[in-house]
């Protein structure tokens, strides 16, 4: 079975070519070649494939993450996604559509002087605020209203850590959630690099409020166009950056007026362009997409697959 592995910023993920490839145990799979010491190492799985029957798009992207489950939207993941399939034949579209668990999605592509995808620009959609479509649960807000800069009570945070990390990175006991096809919470602090991110991040993930588990995101404003993101991913842990929360992020900084409509997104991994005009409107994300090794899966991995 062969694969390729790929990275955007370094949130990398293995991908698989079900257009010649059977892989109907993914879950399965992921975990085994997602294990850093007797896998390949990545975030996760991403298969490519054929679109269904009117989705009015050119391949289709699954993502699984490390521990198994499947995630409806990956924004790093989508860029590679549209490298794999220009630079492998599948399709030359510019735009090109992708099917995802968001729906089908558009990217803009742009070569480089070797003639290969270097930079791709993703239409993520329009911005998903209602608490009860995130989904998530907080008592005393209705289901359809929109967390964004809610103060949290204290106790709230009972179950997160018993510690002083809160005072010390400076945040302000405030939440915000957005999805982007995937759930995403923001928190803002004048100082992430103080976030206890392996303690906190599990406990945000797996809180009672949230009944699909969540992404974790801290947030720390350094101008008007210009944000560093902290991740803890649902079901992958930390990782050096995530797509579609750079997204949320601004969405949630736009909304609380921290941010401007067009921002730099500092990421461990390395930076994002996203823009978003507001209400009613698409977030356009820009990034990199590359490709780091390609090779055949032993006998033992590629028994995983099925």
């Amino acid at each position: 079975m062969e694969f390729t592995k790929m990275h955007g910023l370094a949130n990398d993920y293995i991908y698989i070519d079900t257009f010649q490839e059977r892989v109907s145990n993914p879950a399965q799979l992921a975990r085994a070649v997602s294990d850093r010491h007797t896998g390949i190492g990545s975030d996760g799985l991403i298969l490519v494939g054929a679109a269904d029957v009117g989705a009015q798009a050119d391949v289709r992207m699954r993502i699984f993450n490390a521990d198994g489950s499947e995630a409806q939207m990956c924004g790093n993941g989508i860029r590679c996604v549209a490298k794999f399939v220009v630079e492998r034949g599948r399709s030359q579209n510019n735009p090109l559509r992708i099917q995802t668990q968001r729906g089908t999605l558009a990217l803009s592509w742009r070569l480089d002087a070797n003639a290969k995808v270097q930079e791709v620009s993703v239409d993520m959609g329009e911005p998903i605020l209602q608490m009860q479509k995130i989904p998530a649960i907080i008592s005393g807000i209705s289901a359809d209203a929109h967390v964004v800069g809610v103060q949290l009570p204290e106790s709230w945070w009972d179950s997160v850590a018993q510690s002083d990390w809160k005072k010390l990175c400076g945040y302000n006991f405030k939440i915000s959630l957005v999805s982007m096809g995937n759930p995403h919470a923001i928190f803002w602090c004048d100082d992430i690099s103080k976030v206890p991110l392996e303690i906190v991040g599990p406990l945000i993930e797996h809180h009672g409020a949230f009944p699909q588990r969540i992404n974790a995101h801290f947030a720390q404003r350094e101008s008007d166009s210009c944000v560093r993101v902290r991740t803890w991913e649902r079901g992958s842990g930390i990782t050096q950056a995530c797509g579609t929360g750079a997204c949320a992020v601004v969405v949630a900084g736009v909304l609380e007026e921290k941010l401007s409509h067009e921002c730099q997104v500092l990421l461990p991994g390395g930076a994002l362009q996203v823009q978003w005009a507001g209400a009613g409107r698409a977030v356009i994300m820009t990034g990199p997409a590359v490709e780091v090794c390609r090779g055949t899966l032993s006998n033992a991995l590629a028994q995983k697959a099925n």
